[in-house]
């Protein structure tokens, strides 16, 4: 497609306001974080990286840190493991309601996170009795996480031929054989990118971790919540936002370059793909 100059720069104007909507409210944070000023102002008073040793050196803040990437983690490699078999049911499997099933699969990750995080606190203390803890928050997370798994999962399957794993039957193996040794490795990327975004989506979350922590216990985004407005705190809480900003970016990015990795090399198997799938 051919675009006129103008278009091209009515283009390069759109994409500059869409980044500035994006990105500017998180470059004022990055300048609170620096600012000296133990009172929030605008504009800021000058530059100083005290906060950021403040944060560094702050038990809350470590130890939040610490559940946020021990919740993240269990909830991933749960979602991990049920979004890949509830995938492969769908992708790979005929059967009736199966659309219906995909539906209510991916329904979670639309609803409000406050629904969600009252139907969850009723079901824990309510209906089944149990105390409010970390191990409650995971359970939550790997509701919503298990969408990102079995969205990226199931897309890869229905990008791959069933002959290798055909193939693999025709010579002998066992469903769990061709499994591990065909399947998997062809749905890696897939699986490593979704692991990711999931990874960042529970590390970020706050209403449904608010109704499902226990008393005393705290992730890091319901640290700086709760330390945001306490006096001669906001840099510092800042400069922990920033942090986690940043340890958020990393998963994102590399579930990008994944998918962009994954997306060439598709794409440069494609011209070879049907003459190796016809008979």
């Amino acid at each position: 497609m051919t675009f006129t100059p103008l278009t091209k720069n009515l283009l390069r104007i759109a994409v500059a306001i869409t980044l500035a909507f994006i990105y500017v409210p998180l470059f004022i944070i990055l300048l609170y974080a620096v600012n000296p000023s133990d009172v929030l102002g605008w504009p800021p008073e000058g530059i100083t990286l005290n906060w950021f040793s403040e944060a560094f050196q702050d038990k809350g803040a470590q130890e939040a840190l610490l559940n946020s990437l021990r919740v993240a983690a269990i909830a991933t490699l749960i979602a991990l493991v049920l979004g890949t078999l509830a995938s492969l049911a769908v992708a790979r499997h005929r059967f009736f309601g199966r659309d219906t099933v995909s539906f209510l699969v991916l329904i979670p990750i639309a609803l409000p996170g406050i629904v969600t995080g009252i139907a969850l606190n009723a079901t824990f203390t309510q209906v089944m009795g149990v105390d409010l803890t970390l191990w409650t928050v995971v359970l939550a997370h790997a509701t919503f996480c298990i969408v990102l798994v079995f969205n990226n999962a199931a897309a890869r399957l229905r990008r791959m031929s069933t002959s290798l794993e055909d193939a693999s039957a025709d010579l002998g193996a066992t469903p769990w054989t061709t499994f591990r040794r065909v399947t998997i490795p062809n749905m890696r990327s897939a699986l490593v990118a979704g692991g990711l975004l999931a990874f960042a989506l529970s590390f970020d979350e706050i209403v449904v971790t608010n109704f499902t922590i226990g008393a005393g216990e705290k992730t890091l985004p319901v640290w700086i919540f709760e330390v945001l407005f306490r006096p001669n705190q906001p840099g510092k809480v800042y400069a922990v936002a920033v942090i986690a900003i940043i340890l958020s970016m990393i998963p994102v990015y590399i579930a990008n370059r994944l998918t962009k990795e994954e997306s060439t090399t598709a794409s440069g198997a494609g011209v070879a793909a049907p003459a190796i799938a016809e008979p």
